[in-house]
């Protein structure tokens, strides 16, 4: 995650909710081009949206919820048995508190989990975002359908990824396998497993602060207790509410640096819900190979495009491994001490 400063405008608020695409009139030759109009519209104006239509029936999103909720039922020392402390890898349980936005604690506990793949050798001119790759912790002993669960679930939201992010080139008029070769081998997906605890006791709403994402395309599946809230284009705030079964979709600023800030990374955050209430989250990250460079998308969008605004703050690479070591560097600074002291003042230009 990118932090970024949002001060809601106090003016008039035109945007109350988000857009609705639906994915499968991609196959429907008489909406095809509606649903192109649409989708260049909601990525260029808004930077996010509700997909339907994707193939994942509600059942199966509920279900997917459900386990999500099982690992969190587990007694505490059982999810700290798998403390991403003990993972240079930046995997496993995120206890309460402790996943920084912003340099603030967000009140949620969370499972990351990314490719199942070894740890690469590496040595001392190595690039640092490698690190990345390595193993998941899971909690086989007692809740061994985490795993094959959630794997499964990362394969099928990367193919529908795929297709949402090659009917968004072609709706720039750009080629369709653009980014095929960004994602060959082993593309670096990352899920997330979140509960919002409610109201944290010091009275603080930040469940996690305004911020925007690194990669290309988070895919978010939410229970149906809402709190996130998006920059609205006008400078309000945009309350999303929950649609069951709909994946929330948002642009990462690795989107937003190939298309010179024609398409737009959205600052979110979520707001923790009411004490005694808990909030479910699965965002899935459609991301690239770590080493990957991401070059400009062709197209005559270009002639509009405004330019990347540069944040000295946060600065953004084309290479997405650095882009997203940063982000683990800062929000997890107990691990990054333990692992990766002094790697963040060592990022080469890129």
């Amino acid at each position: 995650m990118s932090a970024q400063p949002f001060i809601p405008a106090t003016g008039s608020r035109a945007e109350t909710t988000l857009p609705v695409i639906d994915l499968s009139a991609a196959d429907d030759p008489v909406r095809v081009e509606a649903f192109r109009e649409a989708l260049h519209e909601a990525a260029h104006r808004v930077g996010f949206f509700q997909l339907v239509g994707h193939g994942v029936e509600a059942d199966e999103a509920d279900e997917l919820l459900e386990l999500v909720r099982r690992f969190f039922a587990l007694p505490e020392a059982h999810r700290l048995a798998l403390s991403n402390i003990a993972s240079p890898h930046f995997r496993g349980y995120t206890r309460i508190g402790h996943e920084l936005t912003a340099g603030r604690s967000d009140w949620r506990d969370q499972l990351d989990v990314g490719p199942e793949l070894p740890p690469l050798p590496l040595g001392p001119e190595d690039p640092a975002y490698l690190w990345l790759q390595g193993p998941n912790l899971w909690p086989d002993d007692d809740l061994p359908e985490l795993r094959t669960g959630i794997l499964a679930w990362q394969d099928r939201l990367a193919a529908i990824g795929h297709r949402l992010l090659q009917e968004l080139l072609v709706s720039l008029d750009a080629p369709r396998d653009f980014f095929d070769d960004a994602f060959s081998g082993h593309p670096h997906l990352h899920t997330k497993l979140v509960r919002y605890p409610g109201r944290a006791p010091d009275g603080s709403r930040q469940g996690v602060g305004w911020h925007k994402d690194y990669g290309l395309l988070t895919l978010l599946l939410q229970d149906e207790n809402g709190g996130l809230e998006v920059q609205g284009s006008d400078g309000g705030v945009i309350h999303v509410d929950p649609i069951r079964g709909a994946f929330v979709v948002n642009l990462g600023e690795l989107l937003e640096i190939a298309t010179r800030g024609y398409l737009v990374a959205t600052n979110h955050r979520v707001v923790s819900p009411a004490s005694g209430v808990e909030r479910y989250s699965v965002p899935f990250f459609y991301n690239p190979r770590l080493d990957a460079r991401i070059e400009t998308v062709p197209g005559g969008y270009l002639d509009d495009a405004p330019g990347v605004v540069r944040d000295p703050a946060n600065r953004l690479y084309q290479v997405f491994g650095w882009n997203e070591l940063k982000g683990y560097l800062r929000s997890h600074p107990e691990v990054a001490a333990r692992y990766h002291p002094g790697v963040e003042v060592r990022f080469p230009d890129s």
